[in-house]
């Protein structure tokens, strides 16, 4: 969902804009307003993630809002003026709007603002999983915290896998390969076969179908070779 206001000085105007936000779900317009300073005042009072803005206005012009915002949100354009399309661009601005705006031209505007913003936030969950060095499980009626440096590899048994650790006995839980595959770092862990996953830090020896973990041996299958050329940089063993 984007919390997004509307900004335009000529009443109807703003009705019509309010009218086509209503029409997005992943729209929710928190405030209309008649003016910049309107405008600064609903950006103080919460998180915006877009504006719908008009430039031509009394007092303060939207273009001359956009300079003054220190943190912008995702501004998108709205005006009955063409000649001001490349200065509005030179300020970052998401997309250019010409009154009277089509519906379906503005639900494509309004789907590039959406896009980018489900972009920034995939960038900010790949950065807090590169910061996190732990994950919770469900196992023995319980959300078990486990370490990733704590994993040795994991064994999958059908719908459940064994969680093969240092420290302590194995943990099972009622899990698929592939989803515990999901919500392991990347670059920690990699899938030899289609029943094991390993921490690529414990591995100690490998050959040309087995990764050694100490004593431990895990087979290699045929499909996940590729998995030991990403392990060791080198194209043959």
């Amino acid at each position: 969902m984007l919390k997004c206001i509307a900004v335009d000085d000529e009443k109807l105007a703003l009705e019509l804009l309010a009218d086509n936000i209503s029409k997005l779900s992943y729209l929710q317009l928190v405030a209309k307003c008649r003016s910049a300073v309107e405008a600064i005042k609903a950006l103080e009072e919460q998180d915006i993630d877009l504006v719908f803005l008009d430039i031509q206005m009394p007092g303060l012009t939207g273009l001359q809002l956009i300079q003054s915002i220190r943190q912008k949100p995702m501004i998108i354009l709205v005006t009955a003026y063409e000649k001001y399309a490349l200065e509005g661009y030179g300020l970052d601005v998401i997309d250019y709007l010409v009154k009277p705006v089509a519906l379906e031209r503005f639900i494509k505007a309004c789907n590039k603002a959406l896009e980018l913003q489900q972009l920034k936030t995939k960038h900010i969950d790949k950065a807090k999983e590169r910061d996190k060095d732990y994950f919770f499980i469900n196992a023995d009626y319980s959300l078990v915290k486990i370490d990733f440096a704590d994993i040795l590899y994991i064994e999958g048994l059908r719908d459940y896998i064994k969680i093969h650790l240092k420290s302590t006995r194995p943990i099972i839980t009622r899990m698929n390969v592939g989803t515990i595959e999901d919500q392991l770092p990347v670059s920690r862990f990699i899938r030899i076969h289609k029943s094991y996953i390993i921490s690529v830090d414990q591995v100690t020896a490998i050959r040309k179908n087995s990764v050694f973990l100490g004593e431990l041996e895990v087979p290699v299958s045929h499909s996940y070779r590729e998995a030991i050329s990403i392990i060791t940089g080198r194209k043959e063993i």
